[in-house]
């Protein structure tokens, strides 16, 4: 197995992340540093990343958390925040987060230690989509929801299509399904604020067919077999 993919298939990190380890130096192979992302380790060479010895075949967990407003989208926080990694705490595995909620949206994040699938449901070409449930001020008209549904400028960035389904609105807000694809930081935020519109509470309700559901906030379920099964499709 390549040395980037073994890393990732331990639940160190990611295999974008792996790679930027091995680059800088940070990984041994039998005691000697390795600094080829393609080198293949075999069965019984001893991987240490970052002085620690890891083993790529620990068993994969996959969580579905439902994010509470203030919890930031990190295990650890150097500003003594309340991070998603707490509300995991009691899975002896380490967890990551695929991908990123904001500090103050809330709803569905995926969490697991297998490095290679976060890798893929992140990675642009995959286009996994990503839906939401926005409350917005103000009407969203008819204009602006074209806008959105062709992609508008969130700053030097500009966004593609948008699957957008207004639920309900008066003159004072609207509530409104939107579906993404990429993520770049508060994009959800910014389109609206592109087009017009404040976001007023943002809430993640589905990633590609996985739905948050019943499921209470702060709590997570682990991921069906078939959930498991779809994502690894993606």
């Amino acid at each position: 197995m390549r040395l980037n993919k073994y890393i990732a298939s331990a639940g160190v990190c990611s295999r974008r992340k792996a790679d930027e380890l091995i680059a800088n130096g940070n990984v041994k192979v039998n005691h000697a540093v390795v600094r080829e992302m393609g080198f293949d380790v075999g069965e019984g060479d001893r991987v240490v990343v970052n002085g620690k010895l890891i083993d790529g075949s620990k068993p994969k967990v996959y969580v579905a958390v439902n994010k509470p407003m203030g919890y930031i989208t990190s295990m650890d926080d150097d500003k003594d925040r309340a991070t998603v990694a707490e509300l995991v705490a009691d899975i002896p595995e380490r967890l990551f987060p695929v991908g990123r909620l904001d500090y103050n949206t809330t709803g569905l994040l995926l969490m697991t230690n297998d490095g290679e699938l976060t890798y893929a449901l992140t990675h642009p070409k995959h286009e996994v989509g990503k839906t939401y449930v926005a409350t917005v001020a103000g009407v969203l008209s008819d204009k602006r929801i074209a806008q959105l549904r062709r992609g508008v400028d969130i700053g030097g960035f500009v966004t593609s299509p948008a699957k957008v389904k207004v639920i309900r609105q008066n003159p004072r807000s609207t509530v409104v399904e939107i579906t993404i694809h990429e993520g770049k930081n508060r994009q959800v935020r910014k389109m609206f604020a592109a087009v017009g519109n404040r976001v007023q509470s943002l809430q993640r309700i589905a990633v590609g067919d996985i739905r948050l559901g019943r499921l209470k906030e702060g709590h997570y379920r682990k991921l069906t077999r078939n959930e498991i099964e779809y994502l690894k499709t993606l």
